[in-house]
Parts: structure tokens; sequence; C-alpha cells
């Protein structure tokens, strides 16, 4: 709750001034429908004006007119009807160019949040709620459009017609341009001033709310696998219910004050009405206004009033848009975490030499660094097995080769070029990934495996699945390679994904290799064909086996055994079991139930 007071406490006037630089630039996308736009908006609304003028000639003209004579009051409604039919033209030509104008600026809205998005780093998406952030992304790109429908429909005509009329009043009826001019700024004044001070915190704390409603939707459907094993369906009922209960009340909150809005707003309407009206039918009685000026006067009202009606619901969805886009904005002023240097050159791996200079890293939410003062070669072509407990540092360490994390001193070199001068692009190009739980998007099986080569032809898609032996059980399936896996590959099995990822990675053929022990999810058979697939892969190629499982790198070049951020032993498999009392033999003896399996010897 405080940190919505603060969001709501933040300068309004200054988020208002970025939106609006924002909503400039999507609009100047197209200068000519935009600049369209506004002038028929601006003619069809100084039309809309004139009607009640052209309605009052009407009846002046019959007032005054004979029957044997009607050419006046023919003429007069025939320039009524001609405006009527042109402002309904330019009108609805307003709506055709708004339309074209916030398509193309959405779409570019959307392309741009989504590549920004997309570039923020690991640790920013594993902190974010996907769910809220597609919720955010997509409010902004609808607000832009109720922004645009709002200003073109509602308030710049708003503006034209109180202006006109009210200068057209004061020109010819002084004390009825003042009547109207104070009727309605003190109309305008007050509808706004509620609007923004009184409703507009409401606003911003239900929305607030409602992604994280949204957020808790997305976590537990993405999560409803776990859901289900722990039998966990009440529990989720019970943890939406509350956080849907936070939004049931303050989006009351919010609904009931515009309501009140709305009986104020329409109490000022009635006595705007009343001051037209009365000083109208003054000026009557006076012998300065027509019959003609009355029934203008009566279907000017109506107009005004019908602008303004409206004004204080374009006033809140202004506000609201603003507030919606400035979500969108966050992601589009953000820093990137990650970002590649402005003068970031292609990597070029002739080998695929790894070296770990001196280097610090540690974590945001960490207290203490993780590696300090941190060196390692690994010369090309080696395989090498990363082993340790949890949380020694394994994993961070392949991800600080991918540059998924900057670090905070010394330097990581591939073939002796520091990977923090060379493009992110390159980079992850040159380093393939068969992580322990592989994500799969909900598209074909072949278009999964092609994911890191996408200009790879069916048979090599098809080569790579057989040595992957995903051909086993694609043969069983009546759409075979095009077959959609769902969402994040629900429909296949734990080691089904996992082949289909080995496959991505074979097809890629990457100079580097990482496996995150990409054999877990498999059985003893499909284990044992995948292990030689993985060692043809492996030929040549510098590789880095994370294993939980032991057996995965007795045959490597060498085991690099992790405590703390530190390597503690640095051999073959061979060499490390000889030690008596070594970390990595107390590893094996442990996952072998205490005793020495002789292969292991």
């Amino acid at each position: 709750m405080s940190q919505t007071k603060d969001k709501t406490r933040q300068g309004t006037g200054a988020k208002f001034g970025r939106v609006a630089r924002f909503v400039i630039h999507y609009w100047l996308i197209a200068p000519g429908l935009f600049f369209s736009l506004l002038s028929v908006r601006i003619v069809s609304t100084l039309i809309d004006v004139s009607v009640p003028v052209a309605a009052g000639w009407l009846v002046d003209a019959v007032a005054s007119g004979k029957a044997e004579d009607p050419a006046p009051a023919i003429r007069a409604l025939i320039i009524f009807l001609t405006l009527g039919v042109v402002f309904h033209i330019l009108r609805q030509s307003v709506t055709f160019i708004a339309n074209r104008l916030s398509a193309r600026a959405i779409t570019a809205i959307g392309r741009d949040a989504f590549a920004k998005v997309q570039r923020f780093s690991s640790d920013w998406h594993a902190n974010s709620f996907a769910g809220a952030t597609v919720r955010k992304i997509t409010r902004g790109m609808t607000s832009f459009d109720t922004f645009t429908d709002t200003l073109a429909f509602g308030l710049v005509p708003a503006f034209i017609v109180v202006t006109g009329v009210t200068m057209m009043f004061a020109w010819r009826w002084p004390l009825l341009g003042l009547v109207t001019g104070l009727s309605v700024l003190t109309f305008i004044v007050v509808v706004v001033t509620l609007s923004v001070v009184w409703i507009r915190p409401a606003n911003v704390a239900a929305r607030e709310w409602d992604s994280k409603m949204a957020g808790v939707l997305a976590d537990s459907i993405t999560g409803n696998a776990a859901v289900k094993s722990f039998a966990a369906e009440e529990r989720e009922d019970r943890h939406f219910a509350e956080v849907a209960q936070g939004w049931h009340w303050r989006a009351v909150r919010s609904w009931d004050r515009s309501a009140v809005s709305g009986l104020v707003q329409a109490v000022l309407l009635l006595v705007l009405q009343l001051g037209m009206l009365g000083t109208g039918l003054w000026l009557w009685t006076q012998g300065r206004a027509t019959p003609g000026d009355i029934a203008s006067l009566i279907a000017t009202q109506f107009l005004i009033t019908g602008y303004l009606r409206d004004i204080a619901q374009h006033v809140r969805s202004v506000q609201r848009t603003v507030n919606d886009m400035d979500d969108v904005l966050e992601f589009r002023n953000a820093q990137l975490q990650v970002a590649d240097q402005t003068d970031a050159k292609p990597l070029q791996v002739a080998h695929g030499a790894i070296e770990f200079e001196r280097v610090t890293f540690r974590y945001k939410s960490a207290s203490a660094s993780l590696y300090e003062d941190f060196s390692l070669q690994i010369p090309a072509g080696q395989k090498v097995g990363l082993v340790g407990t949890s949380g020694a540092g394994k994993s961070t360490f392949v991800k600080l080769i991918q540059r998924l994390y900057d670090v905070y001193h010394g330097r990581i070199l591939i073939d002796g070029q520091d990977i923090a001068h060379v493009t992110q692009a390159s980079l992850r190009n040159a380093v393939g990934l068969v992580p322990q739980e592989p994500v799969l998007f909900h598209r074909s099986i072949a278009e999964n495996i092609a994911y890191g080569r996408p200009g790879a032809s069916e048979d090599e898609i098809i080569e790579a699945a057989r040595l992957a032996h995903v051909d086993e059980f694609v043969r069983g399936l009546p759409k075979g390679y095009a077959t959609l896996v769902g969402e994040r590959g629900v429909k296949l099995s734990g080691g089904e994904r996992q082949r289909v990822a080995i496959a991505r990675a074979i097809l890629a053929a990457t100079p580097i290799l990482i496996l995150d022990e990409a054999t877990s999810s498999l059985d003893s058979l499909s284990e044992t064909y995948i292990r030689e697939a993985m060692d043809r892969l492996a030929e040549g190629r510098t590789t880095l086996v994370i294993a939980h499982r032991l057996s995965t790198v007795q045959r490597l070049d060498r085991i690099l055994v992790f405590e703390r951020g530190q390597i503690v032993e640095d051999g073959t498999h061979k060499s490390l079991m000889a030690r008596e009392n070594g970390a990595y033999r107390r590893l094996v003896q442990t996952q072998s139930g205490g005793f020495l399996a002789e292969a292991a010897q």
C-alpha cells in the first residue's frame, strides 16, 4: 500500500510530460496520417459548432418568411442539411484515419517494448512476473489507442466547441459569453480537480492490484503441474482470492468515486443550461435576440453539454492511460542491465579457449562475493566436468561465460577476446547450452530443434533428431515433426523434451558446448544412446559439463570441484579418486552409498 501511495505522489506533471513525448513520438511515425487526422478533426468540429447557427437561420427564415416565397427558408434548410452531411462525412473520415494511425503506432509500441524486455537480463526476468509484464505491455498498447480516441473524439473537439461558442457569444452578446465562459470554466475546474486529486489515486491503487492479479494467475497457471502434484488447487484458490479481495475493495472505491463525480457533474451541467437559457430569454425580452437566436441557443447548449457531459470520463481516461503507458515507458527508459558496448565487435571463435582472469562477482541480492579474484584456464577442445554441492558456483560459472551477468572486476576471455567487448548475440551464438530443464516453445518439434539454427534444412533437422534419438518417439506421432509440443513443451515427457534440446544443440554445432546434467531426465537406455551422441557432438569442441550424477564426468579430460566459488580440486577422475580425503572422492562415496564402486576406482 505504501508503494502505491509513493507512486501516486510522484510528479504528475513530469509523468504526463514524458508520456506526451512518448505519444507524440508514435503519432509522428506516420506524420501524414497524424496531420490529416488533426486537420479533419478541427474542420469537422467547427462545422459542428456552425450547425446550431444554421438552425437558427432556418427558424428566422420560416418565422419572417411567407408561404408564397419559401426561397429563403429553402436556402437556410439546404445550408443546414449540407453542414450536417459534411460533418458526418468528416467525422467518419476521422474514424478511418484514427484507425490506421492507431494500428501503426500500437504495432510499433508492442514491437519496441517486446524487443526491450527481451534484452533485459536473466536476473530481471527471474525477479519479474511474466504475467504482469505481459499485462503491462498489452495494457500500454491498448491505452495508446484509448488516449488517441479520447483526444480525437473527446477533449480536442470539446475544447474547440467550448472556445468557439464562448467567443461567438462574447462577440454578439458579451453577457451571454461571460455567463457561458464562467460556467464552463467552473465545470472544468471542478471536474478535473475531482478526477486528478480524488479519483486518480483510487484508480492507481486498483490498477496496481490488477497487475498483481494477472501475475498470480500466470504464476499459478504456468505451474499447474506442481499444483496438481501436491493437490494444491484449494490452496491456490485461497491465494488468488486474497489478492482478488485486495483488488475488489480498491476497485469499488475507484468506481464509487467516479459515480460521485458523475453526480457533481450532472448538477454543474444543469447550472450551465439554466445560465445559458436564462440569459438567452432575458436577451429576447430586451429585443436583442430573435426566435431563431433562441432556437440556436437551445441547440448550442445541447451541443456544449453533450461534449462536456463526458469530459470527466475523458479526463479520467487520459489519466488512466497516462499511468498505463507510463508502465511501458518504464521498460522503454530502463537501462539494460547487461548491454553491448558501443564499440562491441562480433566474437571470432577459432578454437574455443576459455580464461577467467582475476574475476570477482557477486549477485546483487548477496552480501558477499561468490567469486573473489578467481582465475582459470580451459584450453580449446578440452572436455571439463564441473562438480560440487548446490550453490558452489557451477551454474554461475557457465552463466558468466554466456555473459548473462557482468563481472565486477577482472575479465573473461574466449580465444583471447574479452567477452564484455563483443556483441552478446555473437557470444551466445558461439556457446551452445543443453539445460537441465529445457525450454521449448509452443511450436512444432521441427521448429524447436531448428531454433538454434533457423536456416537448417529438413534433412539436417531430421539427422540431428536421429542422433538425439528424437525420431524414435516422433515416428509414433500422427503429425510427425509438425506436432506442436504445447506451452513449455508440456505435451512431451521430460525425457522427450531433453532429447529435443539435445537435438537442438547438435544442429547448432557451436564451438563451445555447455551441458547442464543433460541426461538427467532420460532412462538408462536412452542415456546410453545420448552419451554416444554427446561424444560425437563434443568432438573437437570445448565442452563444459555440469554434473550432479558423477558417472557422467568420469571419462572427461578434466574435473573441476567447486566449493563456495572456489576450485578446491582440479584433475582427471583417476587422479582425484587417488586422493585419500579428497572432496571429489567424498562426493563419489556419498553417491555410491558410502562404498566406492569398482567402476569408480
